[in-house]
């Protein structure tokens, strides 16, 4: 093929547009909605510890369990405010980005690509918090769990869906294994998670 009819063939898949099944946009309303509901207490509950220093938020249940430890500690405000302002922001455009396409709208290959870029950094994101939450702070955080969650079921079916629609070019086994087994993918990450959790405090959990 020459260069020309590469260009072209490029040109035309970033041209099109790119709409995705109810299916797929319910789920990016909801995991939003979850994501933005754990972010809107979190983001109350720290801005009441920080005008009364001795408040226990309401998911604070043990030693181990305690939301009052995770917004204490200076993995809370990474970037200079604390991280569930960001979620707010974020986790909104995802809703509103589920409800375009119950809608009926189409995004280009552009844009599907930056959501997809999104929801990789807020998986990343959420890995580092979760290392610093189990490894250095010590203590679980039932909100920021909810995130977590919503989060990676958002990036495992975001890449399901630009694999399945050609936006990420994939060899037709691969396009095939996210037609069909694309919930494998966030339930073994969610396990193993879970796993971690269950090892990492096994004593208090089995006391």
């Amino acid at each position: 093929m020459t260069n020309a009819a590469v260009d072209q063939v490029s040109g035309e898949r970033d041209g099109r547009t790119i709409g995705a099944s109810r299916a797929f946009a319910w789920l990016l309303v909801i995991t939003g909605a979850a994501g933005l509901l754990a972010a809107w207490v979190i983001t109350i509950d720290k801005f009441k510890l920080l005008e009364d220093p001795s408040f226990t938020p309401g998911c604070s249940l043990n030693p181990v369990v305690s939301c009052g430890n995770i917004m204490k500690s200076e993995q809370a405000s990474v970037f200079g405010f604390p991280n569930p302002m960001l979620g707010l922001v974020t986790y909104a455009m995802v809703v509103a980005i589920g409800v375009a396409l119950l809608a009926g709208a189409r995004y280009r290959r552009w844009y599907w690509l930056g959501l997809n870029a999104g929801t990789l950094f807020g998986v990343g994101f959420c890995t580092w918090l979760m290392h610093q939450s189990l490894y250095e702070i010590n203590s679980l955080c039932l909100w920021c769990c909810l995130a977590w969650v919503a989060t990676i079921v958002m990036f495992w079916y975001v890449t399901s869906q630009n694999v399945r629609s050609g936006v990420i070019p994939a060899p037709r086994g691969l396009r095939t294994f996210f037609d069909e087994f694309t919930w494998v993918l966030p339930v073994l990450h969610i396990g193993i998670i879970g796993m971690l959790i269950l090892t990492r405090w096994w004593d208090f959990w089995t006391s």
